[in-house]
């Protein structure tokens, strides 16, 4: 009921918290492409390419596999609890990456992350749907996205900063105490919403009126999967390799590729906002919403192809003008293609479970990125080849967008189910 909703000054100031978790959790999981481009680093665990790659995967494979558990979690026991200790958790985890002296335990500190880290966007999610009501959801969702676009434009730089300042140690050790400061307003603002038996019931019952069976086999789901895939492929592949790449391949500093690594996160985070804007805009003076959000879509996918260009750029300043705007032009996918795959074209009572399907997809897509990007440079010994690949997933996205995205493949209701909710 609207009556049970905190104040309209607290709920802003929790949603801006959210944003902040989003925006250090992505700080603290992408921190570590600065270390790995890191030459001391490298040789204090005589890591090879394919090392590296796993390094990155390790993260997203635990954060794929705990994002429905995550989901569950935050549906049983309210956000407020399970999102603050699954905070301290990956927050302690960062300090302790160190303090580790072999491979083995850096990996499980990284699964330890990715473990913890799924409740984010489950919980985030779950808090805006049970606050804001219609009329505000699109800003909120906006708001909170910003969070986890800005977050790797920082997490690079800040770590690159404390590597040639101090050391890759103290960088994990400062990012991840520094992130426990979080849970002071946290726990002093945010109110303790755990469900009652009857609103869990409710909740169940309207799961009920869409089956499991419809959700999997609408080409829909599907296409937003496959969707979800492709644009985290790139974003993913950019946060764990890009500064890797702008070292090894392009000879900056460290510190520079960070700055770049900035520029190309911070460009994906406005046009995502302003491509949101405009499509609403459009669609407000009649047209087609399905059709409209397809097409910025489709262009953002199309626009993002142009990292090829920067991967065979002769000069330097082209190959940063490049890798800078492609990334930035798949802003044109990020809030239209969520708003097609998780609201316009499903049902109510299916958008939590499809969120978390397509949330096992993105996640399954940076450890895909990370992983297979290392070991194609490890067979190449080239850049030149994974982005290649990046390539490959943008031309499948755009077609996916294309042909999958039709209203009447969505999910269905079934009238004996939503006759049992309604009851």
């Amino acid at each position: 009921m609207e009556t049970s909703k905190p104040a309209m000054t607290q709920r802003w100031a929790v949603l801006a918290l959210l944003a902040l978790g989003v925006l250090i959790s992505f700080v603290d999981r992408t921190s570590i492409s600065s270390t790995l481009a890191d030459a001391d680093f490298i040789r204090h665990f005589a890591l090879s390419d394919i090392d590296r790659g796993w390094i990155n995967a390790a993260f997203f494979w635990s954060y794929g596999v705990f994002q429905v558990p995550m989901g569950w979690v935050a549906d049983r026991y309210g956000v407020k609890w399970p999102y603050a200790i699954s905070f301290a958790l990956w927050c302690v985890a960062t300090a302790l990456m160190g303090a580790v002296t072999a491979l083995a335990s850096l990996v499980v500190m990284r699964l330890i992350i990715g473990m913890a880290e799924a409740i984010v966007i489950p919980a985030s999610y779950r808090w805006i749907r049970n606050n804001f009501d219609e009329r505000q959801n699109g800003l909120a969702v906006g708001i909170l996205a910003m969070g986890n676009k800005f977050g790797p434009a920082l997490g690079a730089p800040v770590g690159a900063w404390f590597i040639v300042h101090y050391s890759w140690q103290t960088m994990f050790v400062a990012t991840g105490l520094a992130g426990l400061l979080w849970l002071v307003p946290w726990l002093s603002i945010v109110r303790s919403d755990f469900p009652s038996k009857a609103q869990i019931a409710m909740s169940d019952r309207s799961a009920r009126s869409v089956s499991l069976g419809s959700i999997m086999t609408s080409p829909v789901v599907w296409g937003g999967m496959i969707t979800n895939f492709c644009y985290g492929y790139f974003t993913f592949y950019c946060m764990t390799w890009m500064p890797a790449y702008l070292v090894e391949q392009r000879n900056l500093s460290i510190s520079r590729s960070g700055l770049f690594t900035f520029f190309s996160f911070a460009g994906i985070a406005m046009v995502a906002a302003l491509a949101g804007w405009a499509a609403d805009r459009i669609i407000a003076s009649g047209r087609d919403p399905i059709l409209v959000r397809k097409a910025f879509t489709v262009t953002g996918f199309a626009g993002g192809c142009t990292v090829l260009l920067g991967a065979y750029a002769n000069s330097l300043d082209m190959a940063l003008f490049w890798n800078v705007l492609s990334l930035s032009l798949l802003g044109l996918v990020t809030a239209n293609n969520l708003v097609l795959s998780r609201l316009t074209l499903i049902p109510r009572q299916a958008i939590g479970l499809v969120t978390g399907v397509q949330q096992v997809a993105t996640s399954l897509a940076g450890g895909v990125a990370a992983s297979l990007s290392g070991w194609l440079l490890h067979v190449s010994g080239s850049y030149d080849l994974p982005m290649m690949v990046i390539l490959g997933f943008l031309v499948v996205g755009a077609l996916a967008t294309i042909v999958l995205y039709r209203p009447e493949w969505a999910p269905q209701v079934t009238e004996q189910q939503g006759a049992l909710r309604r009851a």
